[in-house]
């Protein structure tokens, strides 16, 4: 359930929208006082504020430019009577993500609230797979440094891993021994390149499938083919 906190310092109108967003299944928590609202906006993480322009304790803009100094990312929709395009322009300078001036429906804020999410799910989801590298039946996730098969987890070294992800990260292009070295290890070239055949070996061994996955290009090099 996503946690809303709505500030907002008109009792009717705070008290109306808390129940139309529990309605929509939403967990709303509501303040009245900028001051007090700022103060549990930055103590707890929250998937959106929904924040009044015109509060008492603390104005909706020096909320948004207090949080925003402080590196939250929670989405916040300025809800507002002021409409003029300085207005405006002022709250989605000062950190809003969006603005909605007052009177509105209330299916016009919760369809901007629904975009919002969307747009924030889709970027989650962008990031997650551009930590995950697949190749053939390989996963290898690079924040946690693992790689596994068809959901089995393969154990590598911190060396074996670096090989590994540089020969998936060149699929399809041809490695000689002194590259190898220079991305995986970082000597010169001409130092001991029998180590890359070593490790290779090992990494090998691990996938447990010979030249499926690592092939051997005699006189050149190693090649990961997709």
């Amino acid at each position: 359930m996503r946690k809303i906190l709505l500030i907002e310092d008109e009792p009717n109108f705070a008290r109306f929208l808390e129940l139309e967003l529990k309605h929509e299944g939403f967990d709303v928590t509501v303040m009245h006082d900028g001051r007090e609202g700022f103060d549990l906006a930055s103590g707890r993480d929250w998937d959106m504020l929904l924040l009044d322009l015109m509060l008492p304790g603390l104005s909706g803009i020096e909320i948004c430019r207090r949080l925003r100094s402080q590196k939250s990312k929670t989405p916040i929709i300025m809800l507002t009577a002021r409409n003029s395009v300085i207005d405006r322009v002022t709250g989605l300078d000062s950190g809003a993500d969006d603005y909605l001036p007052k009177p509105f429906e209330i299916e016009e804020l919760l369809a901007r609230m629904r975009a919002m999410f969307r747009r924030i799910d889709d970027d989650k989801a962008e990031e997650s797979d551009s930590n995950i590298l697949l190749f053939q039946d390989l996963q290898v996730d690079l924040p946690s440094r693992t790689v596994s098969r068809l959901g089995e987890e393969i154990l590598f070294t911190k060396r074996e891993f670096d090989l590994l992800l540089v020969l998936i990260r060149n699929a399809n292009n041809v490695l000689s021994r002194d590259q190898l070295l220079d991305l995986v290890w970082g000597f010169e070239s001409g130092v001991e390149t029998n180590i890359v055949d070593v490790y290779i070996r090992y990494v090998r061994q691990k996938l447990g499938d010979g030249d499926k996955y690592i092939q051997t290009v005699r006189g050149v090099g190693y090649i990961m083919k997709r």
